[in-house]
C-alpha cells in the first residue's frame, strides 16, 4: 500500500484543524473553542495540533484566514449565470446576502464579538476584515457588471454589503428567510435603477467611453 507523503498528511491535518475550529466557533461559541476541543473534534493529538498552531490565537487567526478564503471562493463559484438586467441584480444581491448566513458567518460573528473586548485579538482581526471587505466589494462589482468609478454606484455596492451583513445578523436567532427575501427584492430594484442610471450617464458622456 502506498503511504501518503508526509507533506500531504501535514496539509490534511492542518485542514481538519481549521475546519473543526470553524465548526466549534459556530456551534459552541468563542469560550468553548479551545485547542483541546478542536483537536478532539479533528481527531488530532494535542501535540500535533500545537505543532501546527502553537497558541489558541494562532489557531483562531489561521481559521479566520481560512474562512476568508472559503467565503471568497464560494462567492466566485456562485456568480449568477443570468443575463444583465434586473434579474441578474436580484440574483447577485440574494447571493451576497446568503454569504452572511451559515457556519462561516456564525463562526466569524463569534470572533468579532470576542475581539470587541480583546485588543490583541482585534489587532489580528482588523487586517483580515479589511482585506475581506476590499475583495468582497470587488467581487460584488464584477458580479453586478457595475461601474465602480461612479461614486453613487460605489456607495450603493458598499451599502448592499452592509445590508447583507445586517440581514445575516438578524438571521442568527430566528429564521428570517421570508422577510429577507422581501427586503432583497426591494433593495435589488433600487440598486438596479442606480446601475441603469450610471450606464445611461456613461453612455451620454463621450469622455467616459
Amino acid at each position: 500500500m502506498t503511504r501518503e507523503p508526509k507533506q500531504d498528511r501535514s496539509r490534511a491535518t492542518r485542514l481538519r484543524l481549521l475546519e473543526s475550529t470553524i465548526d466549534c466557533l459556530a456551534e459552541l461559541g468563542w469560550a468553548a473553542t479551545t485547542v483541546g476541543v478542536v483537536a478532539e473534534r479533528a481527531g488530532v493529538s494535542r501535540g500535533a495540533t500545537q505543532h501546527h498552531f502553537p497558541t489558541r490565537e494562532d489557531l483562531i487567526t489561521a481559521a479566520l484566514d481560512f474562512m476568508f478564503d472559503s467565503r471568497m471562493e464560494r462567492a466566485r463559484k456562485e456568480t449568477p449565470d443570468v443575463p444583465p438586467g434586473s434579474a441578474r441584480t436580484e440574483a447577485v444581491v440574494s447571493r451576497l446576502v446568503e454569504q452572511y448566513t451559515g457556519n462561516l458567518f456564525n463562526a466569524a460573528l463569534q470572533v468579532w464579538t470576542a475581539a470587541a473586548a480583546d485588543p490583541a485579538l482585534r489587532e489580528r482581526l482588523l487586517p483580515l476584515e479589511e482585506r475581506f471587505g476590499r475583495v468582497a466589494h470587488k467581487e460584488a462589482v464584477e458580479q453586478l457588471g457595475a461601474d465602480d468609478s461612479d461614486p453613487v454606484v460605489h456607495r450603493m455596492v458598499q451599502a448592499t454589503l452592509d445590508l447583507a451583513r445586517g440581514l445575516g445578523l438578524a438571521d442568527v436567532l430566528t429564521d428570517d428567510s421570508a422577510r429577507r427575501r422581501e427586503i432583497v427584492r426591494h433593495w435589488a430594484a433600487q440598486l438596479d435603477t442606480v446601475l441603469e442610471d450610471a450606464r445611461s450617464r456613461r453612455a451620454a458622456d463621450p469622455l467616459a467611453r
